[in-house]
């Protein structure tokens, strides 16, 4: 009996983790999508997908959570990387691009509306952000007129090419985050125009 309902949990987790990677990718190629194209997706029914979310605003808070995990876990990674605190901060970018992170907030916000776990997780990503970025401009590595809320849209500027299969996709993210790694980069001759987004602004997008 044990092996058994371990089997059956086995079987339970892989069918979640199917249904979230499933609901990521139907809701980031339209987040106008039915629930049911998420069950097609994963190949289960939707029955069986309502008895683990009870509904498209559950599953899409969860999704989004798992983002946000994702996203902290980057930012814990680079902090702990007492080495080249450019390289630190380069490392960061380039996980949060192969995690696509930041294509959840670019194509999910403002439709559906964020319970306050989900903001104080949010307050949690600026804040380890911010001490990363922080230490990285401290060591003299970034551009001087570059802020921390810069980050965040420059990661859904590469969030947003969606150009091929997958495959191609990946590489030209690859190649757009060099070039912007290189932007961000001290010294720079020509300051940024316009003024940099504020928090209020960022967060009024999960608005619904």
């Amino acid at each position: 009996m044990p092996s058994a309902l371990s089997g059956r949990r086995a079987e339970a987790a892989r069918n979640d983790e199917r249904i979230l990677e499933s609901a990521r990718a139907v809701f980031i190629a339209d987040p106008g999508a039915p629930i049911s194209a998420v069950a097609e997706h994963a190949g289960v029914g939707v029955g069986a997908l309502y008895r683990r979310y009870e509904s498209k605003e559950d599953l899409l808070r969860t999704i989004c959570a798992d983002g946000l995990q994702r996203f902290i876990a980057a930012a814990e990674a680079a902090l702990e990387d007492h080495g080249d605190p450019w390289e630190a901060f380069a490392g960061f970018m380039r996980r949060c691009v192969e995690a696509d992170t930041n294509s959840l907030t670019q194509r999910l916000a403002g439709t559906f509306t964020p319970t306050e776990d989900l903001y104080r997780e949010a307050g949690r990503a600026h804040g380890l952000l911010t001490a990363l970025f922080d230490r990285t401009m401290g060591a003299g590595a970034l551009r001087a007129d570059l802020v921390v809320n810069d980050v965040g849209l420059l990661l859904e500027q590469v969030a947003a090419l969606r150009i091929g299969d997958e495959a191609r996709t990946h590489e030209l993210r690859r190649r757009y985050l060099a070039l912007l790694l290189e932007a961000v980069r001290a010294p720079s001759d020509d300051p940024l125009p316009g003024p940099p987004p504020g928090w209020e602004e960022l967060a009024a997008r999960w608005n619904p």
